[in-house]
Order: structure tokens, then sequence, then C-alpha cells
């Protein structure tokens, strides 16, 4: 009889599909990751048989389930296979495993009995198959349910990180908008000076932005402009432009060191300066009352270096590489959306350079930019 063979064989057995994963790559769970797998499986299926031999149908039934489209997970097999395909999802193998997990002990099976000669009737192997179909179909179904849950997740993730990057670039230009205004509505300022410029900058930021994410609607390929060459030295004036509007608003300090009018820079200019702006709202945001904030750029070998520096006092030392990542908010202000770091990050990086921060506990930060220099 079949149960009483897959009983005196059940660590041969097992000991065949252990051999049988370990050729296949990539498939290292442990056995107590995969306590719902074959091993329990093989334990339902020689109580379905024995079940089945001493007549008590329904007992089999509630154990294996029905054959066909009937079976559901309310037998046994259903509920552990469903849970060894979400624990193979986890653990991130394929679908193609999955049935593969289930197809190694068929062929144990089938293999062994060859070897002993053992006789087995045609409704045994009736059920065998039973048990196998609905194992696989219900580890395959729990699957892929969760499996489309997970991408569900990552998409709707993914589509509310670039939202939320749209509405803090939009925000920001929006918001040295008004400061220019607000500078020459004060009747000191004309409108064909710098801060004039500032404000047409800011609504162009803003045209750009908007047009960019009406192409990504239209599923159209979202793509920067083309780089272009620029000096570091205008490029830091036109950041410093706006800057000085929120020192103002903010009662900070402000300093801008010479920079050497020679150098140069080829890369997404418009990106970039929107990372720097971001360095220097953050630096006026977090640094103390009536301090210093400093822009300076210089040259380092085959490298430019940007330089923000403030007096926020330093960062706690688990916080250094933490606010760079999305959401992430420093103390307990919370006007931001947590993504002006992340954002400037990945501007520099899309050019070729780094952000990193050096912290100064008790004294404030340093955010540097370093992009590649453009040598004539």
């Amino acid at each position: 009889m079949m149960h009483v063979f897959l009983y005196d064989n059940r660590s041969t057995l097992l000991m065949r599909c252990v051999e049988k994963v370990a050729k296949r790559p990539h498939r290292n769970a442990s056995a107590e990751q995969l306590v719902d797998g074959i091993p329990l499986f093989l334990s339902q299926l020689t109580r379905t048989l024995k079940a089945e031999n001493g007549g008590d149908i329904p007992r089999a039934i509630s154990i294996s389930g029905p054959s066909g489209d009937e079976g559901n997970l309310d037998s046994e097999i259903g509920v552990s296979a469903a849970a060894h395909g979400k624990e193979l999802l986890r653990l991130g193998y394929t679908v193609d495993q999955v049935v593969h997990d289930y197809g190694d002990l068929c062929q144990a099976i089938t293999d062994l009995a060859f070897e002993c000669d053992a006789p087995f009737s045609i409704e045994e192997f009736r059920t065998l198959n039973r048990c196998l179909d609905n194992a696989i179909a219900d580890a395959v179904v729990e699957f892929s349910a969760h499996r489309e849950m997970a991408l569900s997740a990552k998409q709707s993730s993914d589509s509310n990180e670039r939202f939320g990057f749209l509405m803090h670039e939009l925000r920001n230009s929006l918001h040295i908008a008004k400061l220019a205004v607000a500078a020459i509505s004060t009747g000191s300022l004309g409108m064909g000076g710098a801060t004039a410029a500032v404000l047409d900058r800011s609504h162009m930021s803003m045209e750009e932005l908007i047009g960019r994410s009406l192409s990504e609607v239209r599923n159209a390929s979202q793509t920067l402009k083309d780089p272009s060459i620029f000096t570091l030295e205008e490029f830091v004036a036109e950041a410093a432009e706006a800057a000085r509007l929120e020192a103002i608003r903010r009662g900070c300090l402000f300093e801008v060191c010479v920079v050497d009018p020679s150098l140069v820079i080829n890369g997404h200019r418009d990106a970039l300066l929107g990372a720097l702006a971001n360095l220097l709202q953050n630096a006026f945001k977090f640094t103390r009352p009536q301090s210093t904030v400093t822009l300076e750029a210089s040259a380092e070998s085959a490298h430019v270096i940007i330089e923000v520096s403030d007096q926020c006092g330093g960062l706690p030392q688990d916080d250094v590489e933490k606010i760079f990542a999305p959401f992430s908010q420093r103390n307990n202000d919370k006007s931001g959306l947590g993504l002006g770091l992340a954002i400037a990050r990945q501007s520099v990086v899309a050019d070729g350079g780094t952000l990193t921060v050096q912290n100064m506990p008790g004294t404030g930060c340093v955010f540097v930019i370093r992009l590649p220099r453009l040598v004539e």
C-alpha cells in the first residue's frame, strides 16, 4: 500500500528532494523557513492515502480537498500549500520553483517505487495526482496573489514618490517667486533687476515641471534636456540671488565666497540649480536663528566642489545618511515633505557627481556637491 511505503521511506524521499533542490541555483531556504512545504505535504499525502484505504473518504477529502476545480483552501493541503507559496515569494523565488518543489517529490516517489518494485493501485496514483494538483494550484494561486499585491504596492509607492518630488519642486519654485514678488512690492526694487530675474526663472521652472509631468501622463518618455556648458561662477551667483531673499525672510546671515571664473561644468544646469537651491533652503530652515549660512565653490583635481554650510548644531550620528532617504524629515519640523535632499542627491548623481554631508556635532553641517570638472 502506498501510505505504508511513504511512511517507511519518508526520510529517503525527503533526502532525495533536498538533493534535487540543492542542484538548482538560488534555492537556499532552510528547513525551518519551509516548514509548510514538502515535509508537511508528504505527511498529509500519507494520511490521505491511509484514510482512503480505510474507507474514510470524508476524512481523506478534508485533508487533501476534492479533485478538479472544486478544490479550495479549506483543506489541510490547501492551507499549508498556500502558506508555502507565500513563503517562497517572501524568499524571492519564482513561480516555477513553487511547482518544482512538488514535482521533485512526485519524481522521488516514482523513482523509489520503481527501484523497490513497489506495487501501487491505479486509485492510489489518482490520489497522489489529486493531492499534487491541489497543492500546486493552491501554492501558485497564493504566490501569484501576494506577488500582485506586492507589485501593486510598489507601483503605488513609486507613483507617490514621483508625485511628491513634483510637488516639492513646484512648491520650491513658487516659494522663491513669492519672495521675489514680496521684495519687488516694497517699491525699493525695480522690475528690471536681479530680483525680477529670480521671479522670471521661478516661473520658467514651474512651467518646465508642469510640462514634463504632462508628458509623463501622456506616456511620453520623461527625459532631461541635453547637458550644457556653464561656468561655476555664474551658476553660484544665480543660486545666491534666490538664497539672499530666503536669508532676509529667515533673519539669517548669508555669505557667498568668491568663485574662480575659469571653473566650468558640463551638466543639466536646471536640475543642478534645483539641487543647490534645495540645499540652501534646507540650511536656512535648520540653521540657528541669526546664524550664518555659507556658500562656497572651488576646484579639486578633476572635480568642482560646492559646499553649503549651516550652524544647525549637527545631526545625531544615526541620522547622517538617513536624511537623504525620501520622506525623511529632520527634528520635529514637518512643514516640508522630506524630499529636498533626496531630490538633490538624485539630480547630482544623474550628472556623475556625489552629494554627501559632513556632520559637525555641536556646530552644524556641510553639504558637499562634487561634480566632474570640464577641462578645456
